[in-house]
């Protein structure tokens, strides 16, 4: 399925049939990132999976405002095109958990289960990673992405996330970051936010947090963000993983998939 939102060319992919579930991936990748958690979640649920602004499948235009506030109005207005029936249970990870939670803290009463599944951000108390640093600095985040390459790509992965396949390394590069649109808009997201613009919604996030069920499942070598971050969202059920990074839900589809399907019932 396609939409046309605010400019954005929407690609989103569904299937299975059921009690509705969003599931939003991380930069830079695309719907593919929730392939194999999908397939243990479709037999009970209808699995929505789209690929963010940018990346993937779905284009943007070079104006496409990267803010909170038109995150949580993209999101929004992607949900009602597409006729996803609220309450949903959301699963988000990295800038997808940027999205999803700038939504969910503007439209409480649409959440009904919440799941964080891998590193997110979503704090005022969060210092931006090296790679992070380098790229939100003018000219030279752009010498950077010009010099990206698949190789260069695959040689960062085996250094930051070991235990991602080659094949998904791979995949994911040639949806996304293989095209200069997905590097500007990485620029831009990395760009657009600050830790001051999550005062006041990381509250309301706790508060949404205090009364909707939410699991937290966090990756403890996630090279990007801490583990003690994983308990900063309130009221939520928390799970570490050791011995993992990152990408959860490509390392570990099944045993994601299994704490949601138990989380989800």
């Amino acid at each position: 399925m396609s939409l046309v939102i605010d400019g954005v060319n929407v690609y989103l992919k569904e299937s299975g049939s059921g009690s509705p579930i969003l599931f939003l991936h991380g930069a830079p990748d695309s719907a593919e990132m929730w392939n194999g958690v999908i397939e243990h979640l479709k037999s009970h649920h209808r699995c929505i999976a789209l690929d963010l602004p940018g990346f993937g499948r779905s284009t943007a235009p070079a104006h496409f405002n990267c803010s909170l506030e038109n995150m949580a109005h993209f999101l929004n207005a992607v949900i009602e095109k597409a006729a996803i029936p609220t309450p949903l249970n959301l699963v988000v990870a990295d800038f997808g958990a940027t999205y999803g939670l700038s939504w969910a803290v503007e439209h409480p009463q649409h959440v009904q289960r919440l799941a964080i599944a891998g590193g997110s951000n979503f704090s005022s108390r969060y210092r931006w990673h090296g790679t992070a640093r380098l790229l939100r600095t003018p000219l030279l985040g752009e010498a950077i992405m010009a010099m990206v390459s698949l190789p260069l790509q695959e040689k960062t992965m085996r250094q930051n996330a070991p235990l991602v396949s080659p094949e998904y390394v791979r995949e994911a590069y040639a949806l996304s970051l293989a095209k200069p649109e997905t590097r500007r808009m990485m620029l831009k997201l990395y760009r657009s936010i600050n830790p001051q613009d999550f005062v006041g919604r990381e509250e309301r996030l706790q508060e949404l947090t205090s009364h909707v069920p939410t699991l937290v499942l966090w990756g403890d070598k996630d090279p990007f963000t801490a583990p003690e971050y994983a308990e900063q969202f309130g009221g939520a059920q928390v799970e570490h993983f050791p011995q993992n990074g990152h990408w959860l839900a490509v390392e570990i589809p099944e045993i994601v998939a299994q704490r949601l399907t138990t989380f989800f019932a």
